[in-house]
């Protein structure tokens, strides 16, 4: 006898070809009925022998289509329906959107083949896609994920690809994004002054690969937002975009042809290779020690032994890299400072003065994305995300959230980001940029936008900084006080400390928090930066911190680490600074000391100092700079022979008597190398012993500077075996994750 069931699935179950899988599923157990996308997931009714439901339901959920991620899901006999057959159906909206956003997918093999192969229809089609691939939040418009509410509704179907979505038995059946030569969106090579290149269709990436190889900077329009391509091998094509991109000394990300070429020309670990060919395609941080190839390297990564490498992620990419045989500058389509651009009219005005030709297409990119970055620690592979973009974003499904208010946070002001809770689901949006930077600020103001516009949820609460000169603390305050919502300030390193305690669930134990970065505005009004939290029984209470030491000159502190060593100098350091400062500025700085009212506890300006004193150096050209540079020394180390430069901790950490014990080792002529491993170890073994100390059995870490991968490996080294440590998996340990940590601090700490 014949039942019917209602099948519910939700996660990231739209635009992963779900809905096709269903499909191809229910006939193999000869079912019939339907499925949809709706506001919550998929909606399956089916029809036929009880048996082969539930054996067509336990498949379902144990092997569903690769890109997706399923999060809920339910059964439900229901009162007996007659289907002709099976069909999917054309989603109807009902209610307010409840479910995750999907995001970009890196293009598939099958496509890859499709488009090298010159019998296929799609030959030399930089557009092409299946439902296991291509952009997905860039284009999305509204949900549910349906063609229409995207912006490749703008490029109707031709026959051939009508045919393609409307049989069971083709890969790009029910694809939403589905286009071809004859229907889809137009490239153009153009110069700088506005001038087509006229080139047939199939030349266009023989011809820019042409332009490359002749010294020419490209701005290229991939699916994400623009690139700025120029020739990796040629030193004097990559001073020249620096120049004009004013880019002193901040690495460039390189885009590889193939792995296969990337792999003659470095060592790359299992973890590493499995990153640069995940659905995610990040830009990867390897070694490039000893590395003694055609690339610019040092022109690249000017004084680093570490290299940021990709492969190509999208059909344009891939077709781009078919015609190269040299890796390529694949950096951010920018002025330095600037969002990511993504309109052709942005980008003829903006980057004219950069680019010497540009790379257009047609289709509308709603939401641009920065290419996300990661990097593996090199003794345990530990992964740290840098910037979480382009193929994470804008989900954050490993959490489970039970709250009936509508609830925004709208993070810290150096790496923004947006997260925002309207339904069941958290969402936090791809890495924004610095909020100072005015285009950035309206980048961030249109997501906040976009977010609520999207799921037709007004917040009801804003979280923000307790930073008062906070852009994004002063837009989220007038947003509430305009729609007379709950305004509520939380501390930076609280939201620090509960993002990691988020991401672990760790809300049942006793746990010690530890945020070392560079500034963030504490309960006392002081500059926080290296700080202890002790989370029980929801809640979070400061325990310690490094001694309080002057915050001098504002934001020009973090870009001079001088600075920061003239704060934390001693009187024997006097000949040191003089070699630093003019006589005008020594008087002038120690009489700002002397006034001084303002302090920091911050770690990230002890780095900053500790690379000054070391002569590696005084000024910052990107943020970040000085402990990239001091990390950077260090070739290996040996954890046995490790010292630490602070002998005891006491009420406070000292970080004068850190400065001055490293001060002797270094003028005592302790190499550089050992002088920074030395210092790392300090800060990992601080660590440990106030762990040790005050009986915590889980250390959870948080801030920029665990962003430095060999003290993440020290840490884990120099743990003892009964005490767990907690690194962020999903999530940034910088700013990024302030959004997020703001959310999970308001619904579970109750101090």
């Amino acid at each position: 006898m014949f039942k019917t069931y209602k099948i519910t699935v939700s996660g990231q179950v739209q635009g992963v070809g779900f809905r096709p899988y269903v499909y191809s599923l229910a006939s193999e157990f000869y079912l019939n009925g339907t499925v949809s996308n709706n506001e919550e997931g998929v909606v399956i009714y089916v029809t036929g022998f009880e048996k082969s439901i539930h054996d067509f339901y336990s498949k379902l959920l144990q092997f569903p289509p690769p890109i997706s991620r399923i999060k809920n899901y339910s059964i439900t006999s229901i009162e007996y329906q007659k289907f002709e057959d099976f069909k999917i159906i054309q989603s109807k909206k009902s209610g307010n959107l409840n479910l995750p956003l999907t995001p970009d997918f890196a293009i598939c093999e099958d496509c890859k083949k499709d488009i090298e192969n010159s019998e296929n229809h799609r030959f030399n089609y930089a557009f092409t896609t299946c439902v296991n691939c291509g952009p997905r939040w860039a284009i999305t418009q509204t949900f549910p994920f349906e063609r229409i509410n995207t912006s490749i509704d703008n490029f109707p179907m031709c026959d051939e690809c009508k045919k393609e979505y409307i049989s069971p038995i083709d890969r790009r059946f029910h694809s939403q994004t589905n286009t071809c030569l004859t229907c889809g969106i137009e490239l153009n090579l153009i110069t700088s002054e506005g001038k087509i290149i006229k080139t047939s269709k199939e030349n266009i990436f023989k011809t820019v690969a042409n332009l490359l190889l002749e010294g020419n900077i490209i701005a290229i329009k991939n699916t994400s937002g623009y690139l700025l391509c120029c020739n990796a091998d040629d030193e004097t094509v990559i001073s020249k975009l620096r120049t004009l991109k004013n880019r002193p000394n901040k690495p460039f990300a390189v885009l590889f042809p193939s792995l296969k070429q990337l792999k003659k020309e470095f060592d790359l670990s299992e973890k590493e290779t499995k990153s640069l060919s995940s659905t995610e395609r990040p830009i990867t941080i390897i070694s490039s020690k000893n590395y003694i190839g055609k690339l610019a390297k040092n022109s690249v990564a000017p004084s680093l032994n570490q290299l940021g490498v990709m492969l190509p992620y999208t059909g344009i990419l891939q077709l781009l890299a078919n015609q190269l045989n040299f890796p390529i500058i694949a950096t951010s389509g920018n002025i330095h400072g600037s969002p990511i651009i993504s309109k052709n009219k942005d980008a003829l005005e903006k980057l004219n003065n950069i680019a010497d030709y540009f790379l257009q297409h047609n289709l509308q990119i709603m939401h641009p994305q920065d290419d996300s970055v990661v990097k593996f620690s090199s003794r345990f592979q530990k992964e740290v995300l840098f910037r979480r973009s382009r193929g994470y974003a804008p989900n954050y499904l490993n959490i489970n959230i039970n709250s009936d208010e509508k609830i925004i946070a709208m993070g810290a002001d150096l790496k923004s980001s947006i997260a925002f809770y309207p339904n069941n689901y958290l969402y936090v949006s791809q890495y924004l940029g610095n909020l100072k930077n005015y285009d950035v600020y309206n980048r961030f103001t249109f997501e906040v936008n976009s977010f609520i516009k999207i799921f037709e949820q007004q917040p009801e609460v804003f979280l923000i900084d307790k930073h008062p000169l906070y852009h994004s603390s002063q837009y989220g305050k007038e947003f509430a006080e305009k729609t007379n919502v709950k305004l509520v300030k939380i501390q930076h390193h609280k939201a620090h400390f509960s993002a990691i305690l988020g991401e672990h669930n760790l809300f049942n134990e006793k746990v010690l928090g530890v945020v070392f970065d560079g500034t963030g505005f504490g309960d006392d009004e002081q500059i926080w930066g290296g700080e202890f939290f002790n989370y029980e029984a929801n809640k979070m209470e400061r325990i310690n911190h490094f001694e309080y030491f002057d915050w001098l000159l504002g934001d020009k502190m973090s870009k001079e680490p001088r600075l920061s060593l003239l704060s934390l100098a001693s009187e024997e350091m006097e000949t040191i600074l003089t070699e630093k400062f003019t006589s005008n500025e020594v008087k002038t700085y120690q009489y700002l000391k002397n006034e001084n009212k303002l302090k920091t506890s911050s770690v990230g300006r002890l780095f900053d100092a500790v690379a000054s004193l070391l002569n590696i150096t005084d000024f910052n050209s990107y943020e970040g700079e000085a402990a990239i540079l001091l990390e950077n020394i260090i070739l290996d180390y040996d954890l046995k022979a490790c010292k630490s430069y602070l002998k005891t901790i006491k009420t406070r950490i000292s970080s004068k008597e850190i400065i001055k014990n490293i001060a002797v080792d270094f003028k005592n002529g302790v190499l550089k190398e050992t002088i920074v491993v030395n210092f790392l170890f300090t800060l990992a073994n601080i660590i440990i012993e106030v762990a040790k100390i005050n009986n915590y059995k889980h250390i959870a870490v948080s801030g920029g500077v665990f962003q430095n991968t060999t003290l993440v490996d020290m840490l884990l080294e120099l743990a003892p075996r009964e005490m767990k440590l907690y690194f962020h998996k999903e999530l940034s340990p910088n700013d990024e994750n302030i959004s997020f940590g703001q959310l999970i601090y308001y619904l579970n700490i109750k101090n």
